[in-house]
């Protein structure tokens, strides 16, 4: 992992922002109207179990890159920036991009856990909280303590998560879960031979996160 923050560009974050961006034009133009999404790209897309239990599985992926509305997918994307930046920053483009996905499928099967089969859920919003357990863990790393400027922000947003309706508390703490145990997966194993242990295990932590989802929507847990 990089110790410290350089100007240098975040080219994963950037063209994750931009694919963002694209999906959500892409669905307004499809949509009803003003800026509200819809079309076939959104509904064969957005989260819910039932559809994933009939053999969707690419909702759990396909989630993460649609948006209800205007101020849903800025306030979310600015979030991506400003965070994913530092982290990818740190730890590598590489790593940066595994752990974000692995973040949004943990997003996903905790969304199914809490919500149920027939909620319908969108957003980016697991990977990012995800990106918040990887700045936990780093800040962690570096100060060896957990009451810092991660944990501040991690509790604020939770406790809107909780408190706003129609937010799915289950894909924000399914992502902050899988961002820790990614994040850390990957500083214990940062010197470990062959190298790509800790990037494998990051992998496992989605592996899991969709054999969970896939479970809870079949409803065998």
């Amino acid at each position: 992992m990089k110790g410290s923050i350089t100007r240098h560009p975040a080219p994963v974050t950037a063209a994750l922002v931009g694919i963002n961006v694209i999906v959500y034009v892409i669905t307004v133009a499809q949509g009803p109207g003003g800026t509200s999404p819809g079309g076939r790209l959104f509904t064969d897309g957005l989260l819910q179990g039932a559809a994933v239990a009939n053999g969707d599985y690419w909702r759990l992926f396909t989630v993460m890159f649609l948006h209800g509305g205007a101020l849903h997918i800025a306030f979310n994307m600015f979030a991506l920036w400003w965070l994913g930046s530092v982290v990818e920053q740190l730890i590598g483009p590489l790593r940066f991009l595994l752990v974000y996905f692995s973040s949004g499928l943990a997003g996903s099967a905790g969304a199914l856990l809490v919500s149920g089969l027939y909620t319908p859920t969108v957003g980016a919003s697991g990977a990012i909280f995800g990106i918040l357990g990887a700045l936990l863990i780093l800040e962690y790393l570096q100060t060896g303590s957990l009451a810092g400027q991660a944990m501040t922000m991690i509790v604020i947003n939770l406790v809107i998560s909780v408190s706003v309706p129609g937010i799915s508390i289950g894909g924000h703490i399914g992502g902050l879960v899988g961002g820790i145990v990614g994040t850390f997966a990957l500083a214990k194993t940062r010197y470990v031979k062959p190298r790509w242990i800790g990037p494998a295990l990051v992998v496992g932590v989605g592996v899991v996160s969709v054999a969970v989802a896939i479970a809870r929507a079949k409803g065998t847990i």
